[in-house]
Order: C-alpha cells, then sequence, then structure tokens
C-alpha cells in the first residue's frame, strides 16, 4: 500500500496541482492586498471617504453582555472585489495560454501538412495534359 501511494502522489498531476494550490494561495493574498490596501481606498475616496471594509447594517444594536448583530456586507463587497479580479487574471492567463497553443498548433499542422507540388508543377502537368488531347 505504501509503494502504491508513493506511486500516486509522485505522479506528475498530483505535483502539479499541489504547486498551484500554493501559487493559488500566494496569488490569493497578493490579491486580496491589491483590492484592501489598493482599490478599496480609491473607491472609497470616490464615494466620499467611505471604508468598505468596515460597513455593516446592525440588525439589533448591543445592550449590556450581548454584542450588536450586524450584517457586514462592506466585507461581502470586498470578497466580490477579490474574486472578480481573480476570475479576470485567470481570464487572461488563460487567454493567453490559448493563443500560445494556437499558435504552436498552427506550427505542428505547418509541419505535419503533406507538401503538394508548386504552382509550376501544376501548370506543367495542365500543360501536358492538352497536348495529350491535342494529339487525340
Amino acid at each position: 500500500m505504501l509503494k502504491e501511494f508513493k506511486a500516486f502522489a509522485m505522479r506528475g498531476n498530483v505535483i502539479d496541482l499541489a504547486v498551484g494550490v500554493v501559487i493559488g494561495g500566494a496569488f490569493g493574498k497578493i490579491v486580496s492586498s491589491l483590492v484592501g490596501d489598493v482599490i478599496m481606498p480609491v473607491v472609497g475616496l470616490l464615494t466620499g471617504g467611505v471604508d468598505f471594509s468596515k460597513q455593516e447594517l446592525v440588525l439589533r444594536a448591543a445592550y449590556g453582555d450581548i454584542p450588536a448583530v450586524t450584517l457586514a456586507y462592506g466585507n461581502f463587497v470586498q470578497t466580490i472585489v477579490d474574486f472578480t479580479i481573480i476570475a479576470f487574471a485567470i481570464f487572461m492567463v488563460i487567454k493567453l495560454m490559448n493563443k500560445v497553443q494556437k499558435k504552436e498548433d498552427a506550427k505542428e499542422a505547418k509541419k505535419a501538412a503533406p507538401k503538394g507540388p508548386t504552382q509550376e508543377e501544376l501548370l506543367a502537368d495542365i500543360r501536358d495534359l492538352l497536348k495529350k488531347q491535342g494529339k487525340k
């Protein structure tokens, strides 16, 4: 069983997936910082100095030792912006990869395509066929 697990864990796909998860986690932190530290302050400035991460709707006020019940819609807005940026970045990477793959496929198709006769060879064949028909 240990041998099978080692064979499974060392497959290329599993390693690629692990690398993708680690890089994805780091990328998520970068995007969260971009949104929280760069984009949302600008959005807040454009909306009159509103800090969206702290925006909430109080459903029930706090009294005594019981904390307030709030709906933190600002965090939700920030998460939506995070998601949109990540989705767009992934879209652009996939689009670039598809473009590169198309170019590679076109090169391979060009190499694999059988070479046909040149235009001069075709014209010479037509000439010869016309000569044969004229002799009959």
